[in-house]
Formats: structure tokens, C-alpha cells, sequence
């Protein structure tokens, strides 16, 4: 089968598609996905160069996130609620940029029926990061500022629909005019500021009739500058630092303004609080079968063959929304959504 695969570390824009990679088999839990989308995700650019915390043994098939049916020919275990065919998304360690993986049934998840493949693809890491860092660890009000920093991103974007569905004002903060737009645009935010220029948290502060935000969300890694606008007893969520440095924060801001600092580390939740994981799933699901969030994707969608320039673009910051490459071509109706 063709499959993006790790043999030696290396950037991604310098391997090539394995053409002739074995096909995998399902152990003891597992099913055989056909895999049509995946998402494309930053820590993938880290993972085959060996950068990554996580580094499974080599060779190994490189991507995270998928959606695609259940195989024809796999086995079903014994509790596992999928049949041959369903419709599914998920995400593993390893293994979605190949055209077959197995996985434990439990990784799985019902793609609902208004959304392709494309839009499933990018649900699995993204999502419920956001939405736990949001309802879980920052308690967001309804009628609460929300300030949502790198905005037009995968991350981002999804946080900006979801602080929007749960009844909150917000703040899209990207670092272009036209990421800034897009945010508006494609995620439904408030309002909209440019953090490449100087003193944009005057801008935020303006907004907001001085008051600041309730809460920070920053996958990028801008606490310390967003905290110039934070309002009295905020929250700042951090979730990454994708701009490659881990900051150094002013603790007497934290005590003056009396606001907390709350990391979100959605990936551990299955090791030290796995019952929350089937509640913030539960929800989701709800929001996105009612349409009140809808995933966003990058209308450049890449081949298996291009895996490497759809990871370039996405490291360079030229792509919004959620980034996916085609592993298969659907099959007509099967993969489109019941629009």
C-alpha cells in the first residue's frame, strides 16, 4: 500500500511516498480503516526529523488524524459499535497517512452525516483541545470576552466557532490583515485585531470598554504580550507554543491582576482522567450535528505525493484552517456529506 513512511529522520519536504508498504493487521481491540482524508499537524514536521517527545521506532508511517470507513474485510470485535463500512474519524500516535491502518475501535469516532471526510479528518486533536480548554479547565461564561490568539489556524479557528457557540464575545487576534478577516469570515469572531503591529492590545482593550478579556487562548505562544489586556480575575489558557519559544512569565502580573494561568494537555486525558474524554466527545458531536461549529478547511487540499509541500506551507504559516491531505479518492456518495 502507499504510505508516508519514516525509514530515517528527515524533513518531511525530503521523503517520498512508499509505494509498497505492507498492509497493516488488526491486533486484539482493533479494526482496519480505509483511510481517505488526514489532517496535517504541526508536531508531524517535528516527529520526522526526530524532534518530537514522541518518538516510536523506525520505520514507522508518519500522521496522526484521519477519517475514512471501516474496511470491508475487517474484523469486528467483541463491543465495538462500528460495522464494516461506517463512516469513522479518529486519530492515533502513528499510522494515518497510509491508505489502511488498524486502530483500537476506541479511537474511533461516528463521522457525523453533514460532514465529508475533508472536514472529519481534522477533528480528532483539534476539537476537543479546544473545547476542554474553553468549558474544562477556563469555565467560560456566556457574554464573556474571549481573546483567541493565532485565530485563522487549525487550533484557533475551531476555538473561535466554539467560544462562539457557547455564547461568548470574541476577539480574533492573527498575525495578517487577511488572517485576521478569515477569522471573522470563516470562524464567525466579533472582532478582529492584527498582532504584528505594535500596541494591538490597546486595540483589545478598546474593544472591550477597557474592561480586557476573560480569557486568553494561545496555541502560538503570546501569554506574556496578551497579558497587557487581560481582564481582573482572567484566565490564559495555554495550549502550544508554536512559535517555537516556551515563555518566561512576569509572575507579579499574575498576583496584581489576580488571573490564573491554566495549561490544557488534551493528550493525557485518556492516562489521568479518562471518564472526561466520552463527555467532551458527547458534546461536541452534539454542536457539530446541529451545525452550530463546523470545521474549517484550507481550500488546497494535497495528495499523498505532496504530503511534504502541504506540511512546507503549513510551517511557513501560509495555510488557515485545517490542512488535509487526500490518501484515497472517495467513492461518490460515500464520502459526501448529507448536505
Amino acid at each position: 500500500m502507499r504510505a508516508f513512511v519514516i525509514n530515517e529522520y528527515a524533513h518531511p519536504s525530503k521523503i517520498s511516498v512508499t509505494q509498497d508498504f505492507p498492509e497493516p493487521k488488526a491486533g486484539p481491540g482493533e479494526v482496519l480503516v480505509d483511510v481517505y482524508s488526514a489532517g496535517l499537524n504541526y508536531f508531524d514536521i517535528l516527529q520526522s526529523q526526530g524532534k518530537y517527545q514522541v518518538q516510536p521506532p523506525r520505520p514507522f508511517v508518519l500522521g496522526s488524524e484521519f477519517a475514512g470507513k471501516i474496511a470491508d474485510n475487517s474484523p469486528i470485535p467483541d463491543g465495538c459499535p462500528f460495522r464494516r463500512g461506517d463512516r469513522v474519524f479518529g486519530g492515533l500516535a502513528q499510522g494515518a497517512y497510509a491508505e489502511r491502518m488498524a486502530a483500537p475501535w476506541q479511537n474511533l469516532m461516528p463521522l457525523p452525516d453533514n460532514m465529508t471526510y475533508d472536514q472529519g479528518a481534522g477533528l480528532f486533536v483539534t476539537w476537543p483541545t479546544s473545547y476542554e480548554a474553553l468549558v474544562g479547565r477556563a469555565e467560560l461564561k456566556a457574554g464573556e470576552w474571549v481573546l483567541v490568539t493565532a485565530s485563522a489556524g487549525g487550533v484557533g479557528i475551531a476555538a473561535v466557532q466554539l467560544a462562539k457557540a457557547l455564547g461568548a464575545k470574541v476577539i480574533a487576534a492573527a498575525g495578517s490583515p487577511e488572517k485576521v478577516d478569515i477569522s471573522i469570515r470563516y470562524g464567525g469572531a466579533d472582532h478582529g485585531v492584527n498582532y504584528s503591529k505594535e500596541g494591538w492590545q490597546q486595540e483589545v482593550l478598546k474593544i472591550t470598554g477597557g474592561k480586557g478579556v476573560d480569557v486568553i487562548y494561545d496555541p502560538v505562544g503570546l501569554i506574556r504580550d496578551s497579558l497587557k489586556c487581560i481582564a481582573w480575575k482572567g484566565r490564559a489558557l495555554v495550549v502550544g507554543f508554536a512559535a517555537g519559544t516556551i515563555e518566561k512569565l512576569p509572575l507579579n502580573l499574575v498576583l496584581l491582576k489576580n488571573i490564573s494561568i491554566v495549561g490544557i494537555h488534551w493528550g493525557a486525558y485518556t492516562k489521568f482522567e479518562p471518564s472526561r474524554t466520552p463527555v467532551v466527545w458527547k458534546e461536541l458531536l452534539e454542536l457539530f450535528s446541529s451545525g452550530r461549529a463546523k470545521p474549517v478547511v484550507y481550500p488546497e487540499t494535497f495528495p499523498l505525493e505532496r504530503l511534504g509541500d502541504g506540511l512546507v506551507a503549513l510551517e511557513s504559516r501560509k495555510t488557515w484552517g485545517k490542512v488535509i491531505v487526500h490518501v484515497r479518492e472517495p467513492e461518490g456518495a460515500q464520502a459526501r456529506a448529507k448536505l
